[in-house]
């Protein structure tokens, strides 16, 4: 009997060309309105025991073809655990092979492990729940969602944690439930120190439709809401406008942007090098925390990541160069890879929803050993 393959739910994505039994020849779809696609996510039912043979084919054109040698598929039977499947891409035909034998009828694939809406405003209710934290809803997406916003902390420093600008980088999601959980533990020394000093402003999502509708880069208007912090438009991207609002109206201290990068195998950040008004005292600090962050996780590392802009040179479209320019703060993008960390392997997960969230703690602890100088 032939398999049967759908992605007609929450972060849905995936077009099907062939089955033919238990093999199947795939594609991605593009997100809307826009030429970028790599983020998958189908469900596949099938016989126990089965064979898969899944091929999706086209990803020469991909938005980020360097990120699919090296790289397993996602996999689970339970959508609570993620490991992977094992794959091959063919860099000739474009074409990435994933194999697994099916241990239950229904089988789900994915680019990484989803984040899907319904468990961010379970998160957000839950958190809600705390004493202490405010919920805001700084705006709404192009297609009515709400831009959540978690306040918490009695501190005079302004922190701005915000993640899933790129939707199918939903790594940043599961690192922001860690971060929540963190904050939220009266137990936590070192989050009752954060609390104390701080007050935080937490977006753990700022692109719900993009999330939704199965998109790798882009919202419902097929815009990169991190290219539009230089003048973003209720048109365009409303997203960025109702938090870059609420930025001014707080001021910023210390930023961190939440992504996942489709080719590095490793964790890294990037900072503001190339703003026009940069300081020694504000690349001291971000320099500080980059190397504090090394020394407590051996899953971060300093020696793999992106090339520094030229002095002046700064893309201010780009969130992290415009809060560094705009409020003077210290401000960096995390990136997590969709690969396995280089240093650290897990052949059974790969980088992971777990070790996101445990990340997320580990910047946090970074963060209260120098809040001080902040």
């Amino acid at each position: 009997m032939n398999i049967q393959i759908t992605s007609a739910f929450d972060s849905g994505n995936i077009e099907v060309h062939a089955i033919n039994g238990t093999t199947a020849k795939l594609s991605i779809r593009k997100d809307k309105d826009s030429e970028f696609f790599q983020w998958f996510h189908f469900r596949v039912a099938c016989e126990i025991g089965d064979e898969l043979e899944l091929d999706i084919g086209g990803l020469k054109e991909s938005a980020y073809p360097q990120g699919w040698p090296d790289y397993d598929a996602c996999v689970s039977e339970d959508r609570d655990y993620w490991g992977r499947a094992p794959s091959s891409y063919d860099e000739a035909s474009g074409t990435l092979s994933i194999r697994y034998t099916a241990a239950s009828n229904i089988v789900w694939f994915a680019y990484f492990a989803p984040y899907s809406m319904e468990r961010h405003h379970d998160l957000i209710a839950e958190t809600a729940g705390f004493e202490g934290v405010a919920v805001r809803t700084l705006g709404h997406s192009l297609e009515g969602q709400p831009i959540d916003c978690l306040e918490l902390g009695s501190g005079d420093k302004q922190v701005w944690l915000y993640a899933r600008q790129h939707p199918g980088e939903s790594m940043a999601e599961w690192w922001m439930e860690g971060a929540l959980e963190m904050l939220t533990d009266p137990a936590d020394p070192q989050a009752r120190l954060l609390l104390q000093q701080c007050r935080f402003h937490i977006v753990p999502n700022m692109n719900p439709d993009g999330s939704r509708m199965g998109h790798l880069r882009t919202n419902f208007a097929g815009t990169n809401l991190n290219r539009e912090w230089h003048e973003p438009s209720a048109e365009k991207s409303p997203e960025v406008l109702c938090v870059r609002n609420a930025m001014d109206e707080s001021g910023v201290d210390f930023a961190m942007d939440v992504h996942g990068d489709e080719a590095i195998p490793a964790v890294f950040i990037a900072g503001f090098e190339g703003i026009p008004s940069i300081t020694d005292a504000q690349l001291e600090k971000y320099h500080g925390f980059r190397n504090r962050l090394a020394q407590r996780t051996p899953d971060f590392q300093t020696t793999l990541g992106y090339p520094t802009a030229a002095e002046g040179k700064a893309n201010l479209s780009m969130s992290t160069n415009q809060l560094a320019e705009r409020f003077g703060a210290v401000a960096m993008t995390l990136e997590m890879p969709f690969k396995d960390n280089r240093d650290l392997p897990d052949a059974e997960q790969g980088w992971s929803p777990e070790r996101s969230n445990l990340l997320a703690r580990e910047c946090l602890a970074t963060l209260a050993e120098m809040i001080d100088d902040i």
